[in-house]
């Protein structure tokens, strides 16, 4: 299943599970953490769009978690829902005070957390429905593989497809080439970076085709970002 890249952090093996079945059903890209340095180490390497965080953990709690997430620029935008057992008012605007996007008190429904994770990646710019991701006017099925730009189909090749969709997971992102390479051509390749540049100029003329913007950002020094 493709579509936002979710990370659930508890200490609870089954909490992990049923969440991970339920949202990997929903159509989400899932990875899990047992306890709060094992999430530091996996927001690192997979940029999660949305963290699912247990305040109530050994060692490294949720909220140190929170807080060290929106402290690094990399992850200041990342959005934290917060779960917790303590449902009193005070608790809440705790967990709201390092940081955490929302909050929600256990028990709860998963129907309701769905509805807040959609929340919050409309929030970022970007939605996943299923197996489409959506940005602004343009739709992108990771099952059809077909791209959309208002009711105009795009004609993508294959790695222009898989960059389109790494922009459109993180949208505002600056993505570096070798960041690029890694995530669309795979780590065990090489591929010159300047590929990259040839690949990022036909996705930007698919894109343009007749009459639409450049959504494509050229950070200079940097790298490519998907500009909303």
């Amino acid at each position: 299943m493709s579509g936002a890249r979710v990370l659930i952090v508890d200490d609870e093996i089954a909490q992990r599970e049923m969440l991970k079945y339920n949202l990997q059903a929903e159509g989400y890209e899932v990875f899990d953490a047992q306890d709060g340095e094992e999430a530091l180490l996996v927001v690192e390497e997979q940029e999660p769009d949305v963290v699912i965080l247990d305040w109530m953990m050994p060692n490294l709690s949720g909220l140190e978690v929170c807080r060290q997430l929106k402290s690094q620029p990399k992850t200041k935008n990342t959005p934290v829902i917060m779960l917790s057992a303590r449902s009193e008012e005070p608790d809440m605007v705790r967990g709201l005070d390092t940081g955490a996007d929302d909050y929600i008190s256990k028990p709860y429904s998963v129907k309701e957390l769905l509805a807040r994770i959609r929340s919050q990646l409309r929030r970022i710019g970007t939605q996943s429905v299923g197996n489409q991701l959506e940005f602004q006017d343009i739709r992108l099925n990771t099952e059809s593989f077909r791209v959309f730009r208002g009711e105009t189909e795009l004609k993508l090749g294959p790695t222009e497809f898989r960059l389109l969709k790494t922009f459109m997971e993180k949208p505002d992102r600056v993505f570096s080439r070798d960041q690029l390479l890694d995530r669309v051509w795979g780590r065990d390749i090489y591929v010159d970076t300047r590929t990259v540049d040839v690949h990022v100029g036909r996705l930007r003329k698919a894109l343009v085709g007749t009459g639409y913007t450049d959504p494509i950002r050229t950070v200079r020094g940097a790298g490519y970002s998907l500009n909303s």
